[in-house]
């Protein structure tokens, strides 16, 4: 079978190998679709925090099953999206139920090898049967997951108004999100043709251009009261920083982007609002179930979300591409 492995930064390169034998609550998955996000660019041009080389990337799964012994209600053929996120079940977090934020925690693609592969063996646990997505959809159900937990976590009302800062895969699925719950959305990126695009898209209400004075657009929007929400999905420095000057009395900001380094606030302007500051990391069964039911109702076309394709050998020519803003990439999908 093929294999693309990112031996280093700047270099991928294709591999054959023999195709993984079946495991104990294990299932072979043949890989139908790989989606590209934040996490495999990063890694490819060597800013990815928590990461070593060589990595098999790849977390964006969906496939087919191929072999499996004891499935319960999982057999072969069925169409399944993946849950990347291998906690251990046994530390403290896990036993809470924070499976996310799992002490052992190990990502696919990220701490071991990923779906850049034609076939992975995955446990049935981290299976979800959706025969009646596509495998677009199935691949897209992990970062929407991510955007469903943190939307979920901070909890937002309907009468809210919410920031999303960053408009990339992640801020995207955190704006579809948003608006589900009836909030009134305020989209905040330097790409105004991506903003546009979570407008007719997403459905947001308001987009705001960074480059600008966000903080008096926001002002402008909310007649001086600013808003309840911030989520930040850029996991820049400046735009984090920025993000708790948005919101009023009593509200709440979670960062779902990573920044590898520190935050500095004003602790008497933290303080006088009463500020919730939050963290948002990955997602749980539970989000990606909330994906799936989401997706089954056909609610957008995921198929304007997926702007850039390519086959598992074409990736080592078109990743690099991706990287350059010039690129227009939204979502980057590998065909398998």
């Amino acid at each position: 079978m093929k294999q693309l492995i990112c031996n280093q930064p700047g270099e991928l390169e294709l591999k054959k190998i023999k195709k993984p034998p079946i495991k104990s609550k294990e299932a072979i998955v043949k890989i139908k679709r790989i989606g590209i996000c934040g996490t495999d660019l990063h890694a490819y041009e060597g800013t990815q925090p928590y990461f070593d080389y060589p990595r098999v990337l790849g977390h964006e799964l969906s496939g087919v099953i191929e072999e499996i012994e004891d499935g319960e209600d999982l057999q072969i053929g069925d169409k399944v999206a993946i849950v990347p996120y291998l906690h251990c079940g046994k530390c403290y977090t896990c036993k809470k139920g924070k499976t996310n934020c799992c002490q052992n925690l190990k990502v696919m693609g990220v701490h071991q090898d990923g779906g850049m592969q034609d076939y992975l063996s995955v446990p049935v646990s981290h299976l979800i049967k959706v025969n009646d997505l596509s495998f677009d959809e199935a691949a897209l159900m992990e970062p929407l997951a991510i955007g469903a937990h943190a939307v979920r976590r901070v909890g937002i009302e309907k009468d809210d108004v919410v920031v999303v800062t960053g408009a990339g895969p992640i801020g995207i699925g955190i704006m579809l999100f948003a608006k589900a719950t009836g909030a009134t959305v305020v989209g905040i990126d330097l790409n105004m043709k991506r903003l546009e695009f979570c407008q007719k898209w997403a459905g947001i209400d308001y987009i705001v251009d960074a480059r600008k004075n966000p903080q008096a657009e926001i002002e402008k929007i909310t007649d001086g009261n600013l808003v309840d929400v911030v989520l930040d999905a850029t996991g820049s420095k400046q735009a984090m920083e920025q993000s708790l000057g948005y919101i009023t009395f009593g509200g709440k900001v979670i960062y779902v982007g990573l920044f590898k380094g520190d935050i500095v606030f004003n602790d008497p302007d933290f303080h006088k609002k009463e500020t919730t500051l939050m963290g948002s990391r990955n997602a749980t069964m539970e989000d990606f179930l909330a994906v799936y039911d989401l997706l089954k109702k056909r609610p957008v076309d995921i198929q304007q979300y997926i702007t850039h394709r390519a086959s598992l050998e074409g990736a080592i020519e078109a990743v690099p591409g991706w990287l350059n803003p010039e690129s227009n990439v939204i979502k980057g999908m590998i065909e398998v």
